[in-house]
């Protein structure tokens, strides 16, 4: 399948009591991780299927809520397109240390979708 999903992302108000949530609803694996700068990312290992992480939202006052990410080949180049499909970038293209770089646009209709293009072996 072309352009398949690959993550999934939680941003959450309450991170500890997500992770509780999840952690006691299903049977994930949970694993903190130093971003640096005094951000932490919890990955979701899942075994089989779309794996994804979760983090404090980033911007105060925004509700919790989940976001899915899609494979792309040149992220900047998706970006671009998607902009010039009437996409909103919500995030320009950011790099991932040592694992890829990302945008979040927002579709036309209002939705949000991360674009994310792993870093070459």
């Amino acid at each position: 399948m072309a352009n398949p999903f690959v993550h999934v992302e939680l941003a959450t108000t309450d991170l500890d009591k997500a992770k509780s949530f999840y952690r006691s609803l299903f049977d994930w694996q949970l694993q903190d991780m130093d971003m640096g700068g005094g951000m932490s990312y919890t990955m979701i290992g899942v075994g089989e299927g779309t794996g994804g992480g979760m983090m404090k939202h980033p911007m105060p006052g925004a509700p919790s809520g989940w976001l899915a990410y899609v494979l792309v080949d040149d992220v900047a180049a998706a970006t671009a397109k998607a902009k010039s499909l009437g996409a909103t970038v919500m995030r320009e293209v950011m790099e991932v240390p040592n694992a890829g770089s990302f945008s979040i646009i927002t579709d036309p209709t209002g939705a949000m979708l991360g674009l994310w293009q792993p870093k070459a072996k």
